[in-house]
């Protein structure tokens, strides 16, 4: 059964109480890959190691996500400034221990390419705060294994 998260404002990635940051390096300017981010919905799948399916809401204004495992989440877009950000809270989950989670991707231009910086803020119990750097290393391989993966994808067209 989903389980609401308390919704947070976009200054949340900054002020959560657990925050990582990771970056990476996208040979795609940054136009492609924001169209990537919040355009082309369904190919978060194609791209993003875990994700199995993501479709946007019936309103627009939010996705729908499934993980590996069968993790779950609704979330909501707070922020879509073409070729420069795009963040999103999640509004429930079926993950346990989560109070609070957003997102946020930020692009800037380097060279011919992007920095890609996400942000990944959350809020939970006092152990689950302890618990979460130790999923670090696993999250910085995950997003430079997807950033590599959409790289490709977008060479391929």
């Amino acid at each position: 059964m989903p389980r609401r998260l308390r919704p947070v404002p976009l200054d949340f990635a900054g002020s959560a109480p657990l925050r990582l940051v990771f970056t990476a390096e996208s040979a795609a300017p940054p136009k492609a890959v924001y169209a990537a981010l919040a355009d082309d919905v369904a190919g978060w799948a194609d791209w993003f190691t875990g994700v199995t399916r993501v479709a946007p809401t019936p309103d627009g204004r939010g996705r729908e996500v499934r993980l590996t495992g069968g993790g779950r989440f609704h979330e909501t877009i707070i922020a879509a400034e073409p070729a420069a950000r795009y963040a999103y809270r999640v509004d429930s989950t079926n993950a346990p221990a989560l109070r609070a989670l957003l997102e946020d991707w930020r692009l800037t231009p380097a060279g011919d390419g992007t920095r890609v910086r996400w942000t990944f803020a959350v809020d939970g119990p006092a152990l689950f705060r302890w618990l979460m750097p130790l999923a670090r290393p696993a999250l910085a391989h995950v997003f430079r294994r997807s950033l590599r993966s959409l790289d490709r994808r977008l060479a391929d067209g």
